[in-house]
């Protein structure tokens, strides 16, 4: 999938013919060398798909700062084959991730939509469309997301403009995934058609963002999302060059980190990387913190007050009788010790 070499008509979901001529490269780090350069930083993590990480994956994001994470509803990485798989997968998100987060220190939130590649099967789209109302006014829903385009094909638009009259009902904010395909065509045209449905730009966050879109996007006034992704989005070096030609206003940050070849750590480690590169504190926190809780707080559904001075877990809770921390396990244990008592 993430062979820059490969050539195809049809690339996946997480390919960019831009990226191609991208040479990758990379320091080595461990944990006990950069932490020191984040110590007291907290970090928010606005988009990441935690239903395809491990427990270690929380652990270790605990250990670097992140103090609460926002899920998107996404694309599962197959088709799903009918209504109840929707309805399966939304009810963990308000349910059983929510509980998992909360056993390593995490406060988790979500959005809730179709997927835009998932707009195209119109049967099951429909049927969709019609459960939404269900979950978008549980707690802890935050947006309408992760919603927009991925082929630009009609049915994507049909659901996407459902789904932005659905927000707006709602008063919920918009997650928008921009397409990684002729991004910058795609990117247009969601922010036209938000404007056309009369969102107010500020309640809309748009996301996976490039140096080709962002300068229209700010000048737009929405929100501007990077996801800092290997080979097929968005590298932590370009990040830093771009906070450091259009500053903090309205810029974020996250990993979207997923089933694919990704980083859960890609926040704190661009935050490191930032340091290292003299942008100040108060940048470093407004772009992997403050601006992200700024944005999906109109939602109503967001207490700052629930993460800022952290929260411990309580390994005797459980969730329709399932716990994490079985027989009373602490939610941090030493990964590097030879013994796994």
């Amino acid at each position: 999938m993430c062979d820059q070499n490969s050539s195809t008509n049809n690339p996946s979901h997480f390919e960019n013919q831009n990226t191609s001529k991208e040479i990758p490269t990379h320091v080595d780090l461990r944990w006990d060398e950069y932490k020191e350069s984040i110590k007291g930083f907290k970090f928010f993590d606005p988009h990441i798909h935690m239903v395809s990480r491990t427990t270690d994956d929380y652990q270790n994001m605990a250990q670097a700062g992140i103090v609460a994470v926002i899920e998107p509803a996404f694309w599962v990485g197959q088709p799903r084959t009918g209504l109840s798989s929707f309805k399966d997968y939304y009810s963990s998100l308000v349910g059983w991730e929510r509980f998992r987060s909360s056993q390593f220190g995490i406060k988790h939130y979500c959005t809730i939509g179709l997927n835009s590649r998932e707009a195209n099967n119109e049967r099951l789209a429909e049927e969709v469309m019609e459960i939404l109302p269900l979950y978008i006014y549980k707690e802890g829903v935050v947006g309408i997301g992760e919603i927009g385009f991925d082929d630009q094909t009609d049915l994507e638009e049909k659901y996407y403009r459902l789904q932005l009259e659905l927000a707006k009902e709602a008063k919920l904010p918009v997650q928008i995934h921009t397409p990684h395909r002729d991004k910058k065509r795609g990117t247009e045209r969601s922010m036209a058609i938000a404007l056309e449905h009369g969102l107010d730009p500020s309640w809309v966050v748009v996301d996976h963002n490039n140096e080709e879109t962002v300068k229209s996007v700010l000048d737009q006034g929405f929100y501007a999302a990077f996801t800092i992704y290997p080979f097929t989005k968005m590298g932590n070096k370009r990040m830093v060059s771009i906070v450091e030609e259009y500053g903090s206003e309205r810029i974020m940050i996250n990993s979207s980190a997923d089933w694919g070849i990704s980083d859960p750590l890609a926040i704190p480690k661009t935050a490191a990387l930032m340091v290292s590169r003299g942008i100040s504190h108060e940048v470093i926190r407004k772009v992997t913190y403050e601006n992200a809780i700024e944005a999906f707080a109109k939602s109503g559904q967001l207490d700052v007050s629930d993460f800022e001075n952290g929260f411990s877990a309580d390994p005797s809770d459980k969730f329709h009788g399932n716990s994490v921390l079985r027989g009373g396990q602490q939610p941090k244990w030493n990964q590097n010790s030879l013994f796994i008592d």
